[in-house]
């Protein structure tokens, strides 16, 4: 963090163009670039360099907000007037708690000064040297890192700001009958190694060939990082916030103090862990708490923004997003489980008989209330039989309870994964979850699609 970033100067700026209006300014700040490369050629480089200010104005009781990329003083200026305008023209917000009051943002990790100076040379290089480890199979997919400011100010004398990096490589290996997948993301693009990620990704897709089909049922299964965090994402966007809690549409509404899971399932969000991406605060400038939302399988909280904490007499624990977003209310952006103890061949050991899931794509929620999930496997789906990983499946399609497949557990992996969580849309805010692989008792297969590849 530093005080004196563009990011915070520009929210400070923002404030002052608000000519005596209570108000706050969020500034997102980045500089990023993409090598993506499709059958093993490196195309689209991008690179985006990009400022948005967000001035949210509150003017007795009523609230209006703009956002702009316009970062010079009539720019500003004209943000301020239209979020006056609008907050003119705005019903009364009772639920509306005021602006966050001054407050020291915690010092955590996150920067790193070579992530920060890499240029699309650098990137283009990094997406080749995976290329290069892939072989005979196409390689799809892209190599991004990116340097990213947050900064928020506010008339009551709130001033905070962070800077972070990422780096993620992301590699699917690729025929018209096979195809793997791997990833990798960190806050210092040297503990990313392409080339390796680009090898899992081939050695996976080699095993694809010649998939069969299955039965729907309910199996056991092992699921991979990539896998379970994908759930786990779902589950924690539609259940895992205070305001779905309160509105009785989250899956522990009316549960907290239950144990719904197993004792080996624990679950935080922890935007302090150096493991992950780090977050010092949240869109509102409120410092992030570490929030155990499961343990020991009992669920015990959620994650709270200011106006929900407000709604119930508890306190923000760090997890607003932006004004113009926060209908949706508070969202965990740094998940984390605790590894258990079995390697990825003992966790198969663990299922006996059943399937082994790489990654998920076309997840959507089916029913929120009781975390129900649906999607398709791809680029790595295997049948399990007698402790081993051994003939290739097809593409299956699942419907399955993520509480269910939490409460269900055989095993938890040693090695903890960072998943990436971001799709790089829009403005960047590098997340991700961390995770292991799980071997569970409760997986739902209800269909059978394509087989692998292209």
């Amino acid at each position: 963090m530093s005080d004196s970033s563009r990011a915070l100067e520009l929210a400070e700026r923002a404030c002052r163009a608000t000519e005596g209006d209570e108000a706050d300014a969020l500034v997102q700040a980045q500089r990023s670039g993409f090598a993506r490369f499709a059958d093993s050629v490196v195309h689209q480089p991008t690179l985006i360099v990009d400022e948005s200010v967000t001035v949210r104005v509150a003017r007795e009781g009523r609230v209006g907000c703009a956002s702009t990329n316009r970062t010079d003083d009539e720019g500003l200026a004209e943000a301020a007037r239209r979020a006056a305008a609008i907050a003119d023209r705005a019903p009364s917000d009772p639920g509306f708690p005021g602006l966050q009051p001054p407050i020291e943002a915690p010092a955590v990790d996150g920067f790193d000064e070579e992530t920060s100076t890499e240029g699309p040379s650098d990137q283009a290089e990094r997406a080749w040297s995976a290329i290069e480890a892939t072989g005979d199979l196409g390689l799809y997919g892209y190599y991004t890192s990116g340097v990213t400011e947050l900064g928020v100010a506010s008339t009551t004398g709130l001033s905070v700001s962070q800077t972070m990096t990422d780096a993620t490589v992301l590699a699917l290996a690729a025929s018209e009958s096979c195809s793997g997948y791997a990833e990798a993301t960190s806050w210092k693009a040297g503990e990313i190694d392409p080339a390796r990620v680009a090898h899992e990704a081939a050695e996976k897709a080699a095993r694809t060939t010649g998939a069969h089909d299955l039965e729907p049922g309910t199996y056991r299964a092992v699921l991979e990082p990539y896998a379970f965090a994908e759930l786990l994402w779902y589950f924690a966007y539609s259940s895992l916030g205070a305001l779905a809690l309160l509105e009785g549409r989250s899956f522990l509404s009316g549960r907290i103090g239950e144990k719904l899971f197993h004792p080996a399932f624990s679950l935080y969000d922890d935007g302090g862990d150096p493991r992950g991406l780090p977050k010092a605060f949240d869109f509102e400038g409120v410092p992030k708490q570490r929030v155990a939302i499961v343990e020991s399988g009992v669920a015990n909280d959620v994650v709270w923004d200011r106006r929900t904490a407000a709604q119930a007499g508890r306190e923000s624990t760090g997890h607003a997003l932006a004004p113009p977003a926060q209908s949706f209310g508070p969202v965990p952006f740094n998940l984390s489980v605790p590894g258990g103890t079995a390697g990825v061949d003992e966790l198969a050991e663990l299922v006996g008989d059943g399937i082994y899931v790489t990654r998920l794509h076309y997840v959507n929620l089916v029913d929120p209330r009781e975390g129900l999930i649906t999607g398709m496997t791809r680029d790595g789906t295997f049948r399990i039989e007698g402790g081993r990983v051994t003939e290739p499946l097809a593409n299956l399609r699942f419907t399955t309870s993520f509480p269910a497949l939490a409460a269900s557990l055989l095993g938890l992996g040693r090695d903890v994964t960072l998943v990436n969580g971001s799709d790089f849309y829009g403005d960047r805010y590098p997340f991700g979850s961390l995770v292991p692989a799980v071997a569970t008792e409760a997986f739902t297969v209800v269909g059978t699609g394509s087989g692998p590849g292209l």
